[in-house]
Order: C-alpha cells, then sequence, then structure tokens
C-alpha cells in the first residue's frame, strides 16, 4: 500500500510529459510541461528570468533555481538562450527514470560535459571540458544533440564539440535548466526530434 503514492505520482508525471517536437517561447507563465521552482520566476517578454533566494538554495541542499520540461524523447535536439549574472554555474541536464543520463556544467573555468552511468561505482564521468566559460551578462545559445551513444554540444559560435558513452542511449523523460547564485534569464527552448 505504501508504493500507491509513488504509483499515482507516476502516472500523473508519464501522463503530462510532451512528444516532440517541442517549443516553450515563454509567452505562457504557467505552461503544464514546465516546473520552474527553487525560486520566484517570472515570464515576460518571451524571457524566464528569475534571482537565486539564499534561503530556499540552502532548503533545496544547496540546489538553486531550476526549470524542467517533463518531456519524452530518446534522441532530440535541444537548443535554448541563456544569460547569466553573477551566477557561479549554470547546469543542463536530460534525465532519464533512473537518473540523470547527461550534463554540461559551464563556470568560469569552462563547461564539463558528463555522463552518469547507471549502477557505476562513480556518480558521473567527466567526458570533456570545453574552454568555453560562462559569458556574465551576455546571451549565449546552447545546442545539444543527443543520438545513440554520442553528445554534441555546442555554445555560442565555438565549434561543435562530440562525446560518446555507452549510457548515452537511454531513454530520457524530462530536461532541465539550473544555475547556482546570481541571476539566470532563459529564453527560445526547443526540443526537435532527430530525423532519420
Amino acid at each position: 500500500m505504501r508504493f500507491l503514492p509513488l504509483l499515482l505520482l507516476s502516472c500523473a508525471l508519464i501522463a503530462s510529459a510532451a512528444e516532440l517536437p517541442f517549443v516553450d517561447d515563454f509567452s505562457d507563465s504557467q505552461l503544464q510541461t514546465r516546473r520552474a521552482v527553487r525560486g520566484a520566476w517570472t515570464f515576460k517578454d518571451g524571457v524566464a528570468s528569475v534571482t537565486q533566494d539564499d534561503e530556499l538554495y540552502a532548503k533545496f541542499k544547496n540546489h538553486g533555481p531550476i526549470i524542467f520540461y517533463d518531456l519524452t524523447y530518446t534522441d532530440a535536439v535541444i537548443e535554448f538562450d541563456f544569460r547569466p549574472q553573477e551566477a557561479q554555474t549554470v547546469v543542463f541536464t536530460a534525465n532519464g527514470a533512473d537518473g540523470h543520463v547527461f550534463r554540461t556544467i559551464s563556470s568560469a573555468r569552462g563547461t564539463d560535459l558528463r555522463a552518469f552511468p547507471p549502477g557505476a561505482d562513480e556518480h558521473s564521468v567527466s567526458l570533456l571540458r570545453l574552454e568555453h566559460p560562462l559569458a556574465q551578462g551576455q546571451w549565449t545559445h546552447m545546442k545539444v544533440v543527443l543520438q545513440g551513444d554520442s553528445a554534441t554540444v555546442t555554445l555560442g559560435d565555438a565549434a561543435p564539440a562530440v562525446v560518446h558513452h555507452p549510457s548515452l542511449k537511454r531513454a530520457k523523460e524530462n530536461a532541465s535548466i539550473g544555475f547556482s547564485f546570481g541571476q539566470l534569464s532563459v529564453r527560445h527552448f526547443t526540443a526537435q526530434p532527430i530525423s532519420e
């Protein structure tokens, strides 16, 4: 009986997941497949913005504001623009039923591309560090192509970076954009299927 609430929650999440193609132009502050949490997000002129609240950061065990998209996909092209202001990190994550699958972590030191093998001794594996630090106060376009065991990441006008790991083949259930400290703005989020 104790598993019934979890089963009902899982069914509710699956029922509200969107199929690809998916577009969020941030014109609807109550978009059903978007969960903007851990902060007072605002939606204006096609941009979602938030400033980290330090009390909420502590409450959520040192996790900052985040936008989750409930999407069903395995292979996809995901794109969005982001603008950090005094942020320490900006993180994009593709998640599966068993947890994280792929993540980019951008900071002043560059952008780390990570895989999360299920059941591995290590929590995650660094696949590559790009020499592309956060551009504070500027819009940066991010494009992530997840296809089979590969991920191709393009930041701004930099050359695409390709990484491979067998765990990237797993089915995904959502995508998220989060950050720590300062402020973050996001616009033009799209998730497209990959044409055969």
